[in-house]
């Protein structure tokens, strides 16, 4: 019974895109529920022992603690399909009376050319920021699909390009992918540091998460590499001083940021969801307020008037 309910459970995910999965306990049995574009809804309620045994099957799975239900754990583990292999991210912790939690972050093959942009002008404008090398910024929420961004920017400047990444998110077989291992003295300074020795044209850092990461990419960037990476950060310009706040100086920042762009996944009324990007760079990147630009409400409401989407998404996604 199990099996066939992590199928269907899959299977459903897949068929609606979703990003994540929450196996949540509540007063009686467990509730599952879908995250699809920021909206997350119900998929199934089921009783307090099959929500134990979905989420013991995956911390199986995963090579995860299957005793351990207080303490967080993260897994990983490949779902076969068909018909295609999904990637799937495991998070669990016990509340206080010992009820475990569990978040599968899905993640989908990944194919370049695939993406579909609500501005058409925005895939060659990326290209030709990433030519120029420095520091190429990426601030968006989980699942806006920021790394296939970044993926899809680096295979096709068909160069050699080293990820570093906690975890993989992504495999590409024509990448160098390094995955961070904290319990092996592995974190991103010390791959950064292997990193330059291979002499790669290209850094994917999956985050910059502190200070030492934030320096680090700095300096790669300086020494002439294109360097792209997330931070978080609520909009393309407020990316700039959250760095700062990292303790990067105003000063090495103007040398090598490139460029800073804010990314959402916006529902479409037909094909699916599309990227649209707000875009920084040049004298833009040192005027932006922490804020959309004109630019992005412009094509949102163009969108919305040419019926590509709602006018509720318009005014969802307006601000970012």
């Amino acid at each position: 019974m199990i099996q066939k309910m992590i199928t269907e459970l899959l299977e459903a995910a897949r068929a609606k895109r979703v990003s994540d999965i929450y196996v949540l306990p509540q007063q009686a049995g467990y509730q599952i529920r879908l995250r699809r574009l920021g909206a997350v809804t119900t998929w199934r309620q089921v009783t307090t022992q099959l929500g134990r045994q979905l989420i013991t099957y995956f911390k199986f799975q995963a090579n995860m603690a299957v005793s351990e239900n207080r303490r967080p754990q993260v897994g990983a583990m490949t779902w076969p399909g068909p018909p295609e292999p999904l990637e799937l991210r495991f998070s669990t912790v016990g509340d206080y009376v010992g009820r475990e939690s569990l978040v599968i972050r899905v993640i989908y093959p990944y194919h370049t050319g695939q993406m579909a942009y609500l501005d058409g002008t925005q895939p060659a404008q990326l290209q030709q920021l990433a030519r120029r090398r420095g520091l190429l910024l990426f601030a968006g929420p989980t699942g806006s699909g920021k790394t296939t961004t970044m993926y899809t920017i680096a295979r096709e400047l068909a160069v050699t390009v080293l990820t570093i990444e906690d975890p993989v998110e992504i495999k590409e077989a024509d990448f160098i992918q390094l995955q961070v291992n904290e319990a092996a003295e592995m974190d991103y300074e010390a791959l950064l540091k292997v990193g330059l020795r291979h002499r790669p044209d290209v850094f994917i850092i999956g985050e910059i998460r502190d200070t030492v990461t934030a320096q680090a990419a700095v300096r790669a960037a300086l020494s002439g590499h294109l360097v792209l990476t997330t931070v978080h950060a609520q909009s393309a310009g407020g990316a700039i001083p959250r760095l700062t706040e990292l303790g990067v100086p105003l000063a090495q920042l103007r040398q090598v940021l490139t460029g800073s762009c804010y990314q959402r996944l916006i529902p479409r009324l037909q094909d699916g969801p599309a990227v649209l990007l707000d875009i920084l760079a040049g004298e833009h990147l040192w005027q932006a307020a922490k804020t959309t630009t004109e630019r992005w409400r412009q094509t949102l409401e163009k969108a919305g008037k040419e019926r590509t989407i709602s006018m509720g998404t318009v005014r969802q996604f307006r601000e970012g």
